[in-house]
C-alpha cells in the first residue's frame, strides 16, 4: 500500500471509530498500531522492530512504560506515547516519554492521541526532549507540507539525519503558522498596531485602535479570499486547464462515447468547485507514477468533472460526481464503461488508487 493511501486508510479509521475509542488501548489497537504498520512500515508483530510497553527504569522510577519503541539496527530510534483520542497532548501527560527520551538512544519522540501526532527531538539541549514539537500531524486535516518529512521516518526511507537537519526550521515554521492562525482569528493589539503603523501615521489612540482592529479583521479575511480565488483562477487557466465538455447521460453506467461533443450553450452554467479541483490534484498525484504530471488534464461539465489523459476524451481516467449530496467517483473498466463508487470525502479517492493507475496504464 502506497504511503498516501495508507495515511488515508488510517485517517478513515479515526473518522469512523473516534466515538468508540474511549480508552488508550482502543486507540492503540484501532489507530496507532495501523499507523506504525501501514504508514511508517514497521512490523508491529516483530519485537526486533517494534517493542510494545517498553520499559527502561529511570532513577527511582521503576516499572514505568512507554507504549511503543521502534528499533532500527538494534538501536531504539523512535519512542511513542499514546493517549486516549481527544486527550490534550501536553508534556505534563507524557512524563515517561520525556524521561525515557533522556536515557535512551532515541532521537525522535512521538506523542499522539490517535488523531493528532506530535513529533519531538532535542534541538534545544542534547538528549533532552524539546518542549515543542518540530512536526504536527492531524489525520483529519493533513497538511501536505508535513508529508515529505513524515516519509523520512518510514522504514523504507528512514533518514534521521535529514529529519534532524530540517527539524529546527520545521519547528519554527509550525510555530509561526500557529501564531498567524491565531492572529487571523483574533488579532491582538500589538498585531493591529504593527499593521496600522504601515498605513497610518497619526497617534494610536483608543479610537484609532478600535477602528483598525475592525479593519484588520476585514483585511485579513479579504486577503485569504483573494489568495484562494487567485489559486482557483490559476488552476483554471494554468497547466491543468479545466475545459468544458458536454454533460453526461444520467445512467449509473456509461461509456466515454456518451460525452464526446462540447455544447457551447452550456459553458456559462458550469461552475468548478474547490472540491473538484482538490479531487483532480489528488487523482493527478496518484497516477503520476504511471504518466508525466502534465499529461493529466480536466474537463468540467454540468453533471461531472472529468479527468483525462492527453486531453483526450477517449482516454478517461475517472469522473468526479461531486455536485450532489452523495459524492461518487466514476471508474472505467477495460471497455471504458463507467462504474460509480460512493465516497464520503475527497480524500477517499486514495482508496481507488490502484484502479486509477490501472486505467491510465491501459493508454500507454
Amino acid at each position: 500500500m502506497a504511503f498516501e493511501e495508507a495515511l488515508a486508510s488510517v485517517a478513515a479509521a479515526v473518522d469512523q471509530y473516534r466515538a468508540e475509542l474511549k480508552t488508550e488501548e482502543a486507540t492503540k489497537t484501532a489507530v496507532v498500531m495501523p499507523f506504525i504498520n501501514r504508514v511508517l512500515g514497521y512490523d508491529v508483530f516483530n519485537p526486533s522492530e517494534v517493542i510494545p510497553e517498553f520499559v527502561a527504569d529511570v532513577g527511582m522510577k521503576k516499572g514505568e512504560k512507554v507504549d511503543f519503541a521502534i528499533m532500527r539496527e538494534g538501536e531504539i530510534q523512535i519512542l511513542i506515547e499514546v493517549k486516549t483520542i481527544g486527550a490534550p497532548l501536553t508534556l505534563e501527560n507524557a512524563n515517561q516519554l520525556v524521561r525515557y527520551f533522556h536515557v535512551s538512544s532515541a532521537r525522535v519522540a512521538v506523542l499522539t492521541n490517535g488523531q493528532h501526532w506530535h513529533f519531538f527531538t532535542d534541538l534545544d539541549k542534547p538528549n533532552r526532549m524539546d518542549d515543542k514539537p518540530f512536526l504536527r500531524l492531524d489525520l483529519l486535516d493533513v497538511d501536505p507540507y508535513t508529508l515529505p518529512e513524515l516519509k523520512k521516518l518510514t522504514k523504507a526511507a528512514f533518514d534521521l539525519d535529514s529529519v534532524l537537519l530540517a527539524a529546527e526550521e520545521l519547528k519554527y515554521v509550525s510555530a509561526l503558522k500557529s501564531a498567524l492562525r491565531e492572529q487571523f482569528e483574533a488579532p491582538t493589539d500589538d498585531f493591529v498596531r504593527l499593521l496600522a503603523g504601515t498605513v497610518y501615521s497619526g497617534a494610536f489612540t483608543a479610537k484609532v485602535r478600535d477602528l483598525f482592529s475592525r479593519l484588520t479583521e476585514t483585511a485579513l479575511q479579504q486577503f485569504i479570499n483573494d489568495q484562494v480565488n487567485g489559486r482557483l483562477k490559476s488552476a483554471l487557466r494554468g497547466s491543468a486547464p479545466v475545459i468544458s465538455a458536454a454533460p453526461e447521460v444520467s445512467d449509473t453506467e456509461s461509456t466515454v462515447d456518451d460525452a464526446e461533443g462540447t455544447d457551447e450553450d452550456t459553458k456559462s452554467d458550469i461552475e468548478t468547485t474547490l472540491q473538484e479541483l482538490e479531487g483532480f490534484h489528488i487523482v493527478r498525484a496518484i497516477v503520476a507514477s504511471e504518466v508525466p504530471f502534465d499529461r493529466i488534464v480536466s474537463r468540467d461539465t454540468k453533471s461531472y468533472f472529468g479527468v483525462l489523459v492527453d486531453d483526450n476524451n477517449r482516454k478517461p481516467v475517472c469522473r468526479l460526481h461531486f455536485n450532489r449530496k452523495q459524492k461518487y467517483v466514476g471508474l472505467f473498466d477495460e471497455d471504458k464503461v463507467e462504474h460509480r463508487e460512493p465516497i464520503e470525502r475527497v480524500e477517499d479517492l486514495y482508496h481507488h488508487a490502484e484502479s486509477l493507475r490501472t486505467t491510465v496504464a491501459r493508454y500507454l
